[in-house]
């Protein structure tokens, strides 16, 4: 859908352009290519390169947090799990593991469903943007594995939430 999205854009940006044109004027001094404003690496075959995982900004982001009893991917995080796709996508070989996570209230066990629901929620997302099935693994710790110990909502908004871990980076 995105890339239909992109496509029809390109095509009425590309048509807008050509109605707008003038003359050709042939410019009298070389010009110098503009340089490019996004420092994101960018290689021949896509946007990523290998190393990129621990230099860009947006693919260092692995956490994505949840709300109180929820599975829905917030929109903040969209971006997020839109360069995850773009570089899983771009490299069939690389594997993550979406740790999912809970905060300690609730039974041991509706915490472990809620962990999983969430890893198979970015899991969802994930496949949507174009990653493949067979690149992600989910598993659930539930409440086991807390990065804040406190018993405040703080703490709890911490707990809650998934992580993404490569397993192989390509």
């Amino acid at each position: 859908m995105k890339n239909t999205v992109r496509i029809l854009f390109a095509a009425m940006l590309v048509a807008g352009l050509g109605a707008c044109a003038k003359k050709a004027v042939k410019p009298s001094a070389p010009v110098e290519p503009a340089t490019p404003t996004d420092t994101t690496p960018v290689e021949e075959s896509g946007r990523y390169k290998v190393g990129d995982l621990d230099t860009d900004s947006c693919l260092r982001q692995r956490v994505i947090y949840f709300d109180l009893d929820r599975t829905e991917i917030k929109p903040e995080f969209q971006a997020q799990v839109a360069c995850h796709a773009e570089y899983l996508r771009q490299f069939p070989n690389a594997r993550v593991t979406l740790e999912g996570h809970a905060d300690e209230r609730g039974t041991r066990e509706y915490n472990l469903g809620l962990g999983e629901r969430r890893g198979n929620a970015v899991s969802g997302s994930l496949s949507a943007a174009g990653a493949s099935s067979g690149q992600l693994t989910v598993v659930s710790y539930g409440e086991e594995r807390p990065v804040d110990r406190g018993h405040d909502e703080s703490a709890w908004s911490k707990n809650r939430r998934v992580e993404i871990v490569y397993t192989s980076a390509n």
